[in-house]
């Protein structure tokens, strides 16, 4: 794992641009929120690891978890749910461990994705980071 500063980025294209980077090899961590189904032992909130160029594929993703609504949270809710502004959200270090959901397309690869602050880039191996997290891979994305 390698924290890398960089000046603060307006988009990913940009941040990847900045880094030298395809914007695939920056992995968007989003936090969603699921609806409430009545059972109370279900998290509130997931996270959804997406490779730069794609996005949450809502049909797959709620196939997935087995519900039938999913949304992303109004900023102050996702910054309440994990200790981080949005454009910095990562799981390592979230207020809250959160099931992690990976798209299977960073598989094996060397990514960079948010560091928990503007300004810095974190670098990691996305099979360690899947493993730490035992996170759920599968095809959740589609094409921007």
């Amino acid at each position: 794992m390698e924290i890398r500063e960089r000046p603060q980025a307006r988009s990913l294209h940009e941040a990847a641009e900045l880094l030298g980077l395809q914007p695939s090899d920056i992995v968007k961590t989003l936090v969603v929120k699921r609806s409430a189904n009545g059972s109370g032992d279900q998290p509130e909130y997931l996270f959804a690891l997406v490779p730069g160029g794609r996005s949450i594929s809502w049909p797959k993703l709620r196939a997935l978890v087995g519900v039938n609504k999913l949304r992303l949270p109004e900023p102050e809710l996702a910054l309440a749910a994990t200790g981080y502004e949005r454009g910095t959200i990562v799981p390592i270090g979230s207020t809250t461990d959160w099931p992690v959901y990976v798209d299977e397309t960073i598989v094996g690869r060397r990514v960079a994705m948010g560091a928990g602050t503007h300004g810095y880039s974190l670098f990691v191996d996305a099979d360690a980071l899947i493993r730490a997290y035992d996170a759920t891979v599968a095809d959740i994305s589609v094409p921007e």
